[in-house]
């Protein structure tokens, strides 16, 4: 199970930030069907694998922050034995677990509170915590309707504009991302969910700076959501994700580069506010 969630935060089959967190947290817990001698293999084989759940993707500030602390908190807690150590690595997954979820639903009912009947959004990428609000506003009795850029060269776009085509009261509408612009001025906020936000600076799904920038030209506020925890004060220092070529070209590029960040850094001037479950923040 472990080798497998590797494999998928990798490929980025899971999208959202705080669903890779949750899943890798998860995944940790395949340690107690395993065997140790001793309390110490056990703690090294914790360690093993939270460190190749972190380095599938070093761009997540979640997924590196909830790994650390799984492994510190067992550690420090000193088990008696593998018993004790598989038990309290238990105990601190699920706290953890409920912890990311019940932040992620609590950003997203404040974002949600302020979603207006009738408005226009756009919105970039797959964020779980912005399909949550949206989702939310609209059963409260809120319509909407909703831009949502592809997010290429892995598209996911498409696949948060799927889900929102299954929520009665929103109206999807699909557009590649270099439209923005031309859609931007029918549109009353933009709404984004975030990886994490470090000493000024936004960093999310590549495309988010454009769109971000688009936006203020024309004068459509920009508003972040996410968990509080990924505004991030001290201890985190954020390295970009460079993937494959592959899912740009698929044609031999000998004889040019091919760049494919996974993120890009918004400055937070740029942003409206942040909406997090510990209130609102304005820039």
């Amino acid at each position: 199970m472990i080798d497998e969630t590797v494999a998928e935060i990798a490929d980025m089959q899971t999208h959202s930030s705080s669903v890779v967190a949750v899943k890798a947290a998860r995944a940790l817990l395949a340690l107690s069907d395993r065997e140790y001698p001793t309390v110490a293999e056990y703690l090294r084989a914790l360690e093993q694998n939270s460190d190749a759940l972190r380095r599938a993707n070093i761009s997540h500030a979640s997924l590196q922050t909830t790994q650390r602390e799984v492994v510190e908190r067992v550690t420090d807690g000193d088990p008696e034995s593998v018993a004790a150590a598989k038990l309290l690595t238990e105990d601190v997954v699920t706290e953890i677990v409920e912890r990311v979820e019940q932040a992620k639903r609590r950003a997203a009912e404040r974002a949600a509170g302020r979603l207006g009947d009738g408005e226009t959004v756009f919105t970039h990428d797959y964020s779980s915590t912005v399909l949550a609000a949206l989702r939310t506003a609209v059963a409260g009795g809120t319509d909407l309707t909703v831009y949502c850029s592809e997010a290429r060269p892995r598209f996911l776009g498409r696949k948060m504009t799927r889900a929102l085509a299954a929520i009665d009261g929103i109206e999807p509408h699909l557009t590649v991302d270099g439209a923005c612009g031309t859609f931007l001025s029918e549109c009353d906020r933009v709404l984004v969910g975030m990886d994490c936000i470090v000493d000024g600076t936004l960093y999310n799904r590549v495309g988010t700076y454009p769109l971000a920038a688009t936006a203020a030209d024309v004068g459509v506020p920009v508003h972040v959501v996410g968990a509080a925890s990924k505004v991030v004060e001290s201890g985190f220092v954020f390295e970009n994700e460079h993937r494959s070529i592959s899912e740009v070209i698929r044609e031999p590029s000998d004889d040019f580069v091919v760049e494919n960040p996974a993120y890009d850094a918004t400055p937070v001037r740029l942003v409206e506010d942040v909406t997090t479950d510990d209130g609102i923040r304005e820039f």
